[in-house]
């Protein structure tokens, strides 16, 4: 591939950035990658031909994480602020390695949702309607708001739900909504949307677990009343 100095001189189907937008960041070597968290090149050198002597210099990504700041920003056109971008971005890739499924968030029961989500929507002026989603072992892959809506209703469409469930491959779900009152006692439509969200879930394989309403620093839960 011919580099040229600057990133914008180069046909628009061989820049790394556009590339990855229309390919996908697999189709992108590991310069052309580089390249995209160095933004910019040097005199004389583009952000990939700078990425590629950076790479050839430390012999690889594996030295290259090794790599401190000083030694980064030893080398010439990169600077410190090149290389604390690249180390941060290289921090990210090592803590999303080290991510175990052990280190997400179990629901073992209605209590250890409530406590999830009570400080933050406790204190809501609207209703907010979210969904917890859960993998089988019932640990929180997400937190996904689906709607937020007025003083006292909330307007939920089982598509908008089911379609982040999808999303996350998540194999069951808990509504969590909260009511502005402080009273998390469940209305008539709290009922109604709650057994249409279940059936919709049943149809299509995600169990809903469960609803909690969050009031004033207290809950109810229709698992526990026996509503679901």
């Amino acid at each position: 591939m011919l580099y040229h100095a600057k990133i914008k001189d180069m046909p628009e189907d061989q820049r790394p950035r556009e590339r990855l937008i229309r390919e996908g960041v697999r189709a992108l070597s590991d310069p052309e990658l580089l390249a995209i968290v160095l933004r910019t090149g040097c005199s004389r050198k583009s952000a990939v031909e700078l990425a590629t002597d950076v790479l050839s210099l430390f012999a690889g990504l594996k030295n290259l994480v090794q790599a401190g700041v000083e030694e980064l920003s030893a080398v010439k056109g990169m600077g410190a602020a090149k290389a604390a971008q690249l180390k941060a971005a290289l921090e990210i890739g090592r803590r999303v390695a080290t991510v175990s499924e052990s280190s997400r968030p179990s629901i073992k029961g209605p209590e250890d949702a409530a406590v999830m989500v009570m400080e933050e929507m406790r204190h809501l002026d609207r209703e907010h309607f979210c969904a917890l989603l859960l993998n089988t072992k019932h640990q929180v892959l997400a937190r996904e708001t689906i709607s937020v809506g007025t003083l006292n209703a909330s307007v939920v469409h089982p598509r908008e739900l089911f379609k982040a469930a999808i999303k996350k491959s998540a194999a069951a779900v808990i509504l969590v909504h909260n009511h502005p009152s402080g009273d998390p006692d469940p209305s008539r439509e709290d009922l109604e949307i709650t057994r249409r969200l279940q059936d919709a879930g049943s149809i299509i394989g995600i169990e809903v677990l469960d609803h909690i309403i969050i009031g004033d620093n207290k809950f109810c839960s229709f698992k526990a009343k026996g509503l679901l």
